[in-house]
């Protein structure tokens, strides 16, 4: 069973969210529209300290909550993992205590794909390099 299909089964009984196949890989997609101001999903994973973190050589789902901690969001059962980057996104990160939250910033429609910004640290090492592949760095695909 691959990726997609396996996270689809998981999360069937919540019907609120599904992984598609995206442009730049996995993408996770509202199933029903989100108004703006909802608190939509929890970023998960193991609470690890950052002297940790500095320890791995790769990890690009780590999430730091401050100067001592991250979650760390590598666990496929982390379903905001699966939110992209974009520079014009339709939902935020928002940490409070030890957690991370994803909170709509405007309305999102059913079938939209859910996308914030990761912080401008994050997309120095990760996206500059390759180059943002969002909807606004991209534009409108042509067929």
């Amino acid at each position: 069973m691959n990726t997609a299909k396996l996270i689809r089964s998981k999360t069937k009984g919540k019907g609120r969210y599904v992984i598609k196949r995206t442009a730049h890989g996995l993408g996770l997609f509202a199933l029903e529209p989100i108004p703006a101001g909802t608190r939509i999903i929890e970023y998960t994973g193991p609470l690890i300290s950052n002297g940790e973190v500095d320890k791995r050589p790769t990890g690009k789902y780590f999430f730091g909550v401050n100067s001592k901690w991250s979650v760390d969001g590598t666990p496929r059962s982390n379903l905001a993992r699966y939110i992209n980057h974009s520079c014009r996104p339709n939902a935020e990160a928002i940490i409070s205590g030890r957690r991370v939250w994803i909170w709509s910033k405007r309305a999102i429609k059913a079938g939209e794909e859910l996308s914030y910004n990761y912080g401008k640290e994050y997309f120095d090492v990760h996206i500059k390099p390759i180059g943002c592949k969002c909807a606004k760095c991209v534009g409108p695909r042509r067929r």
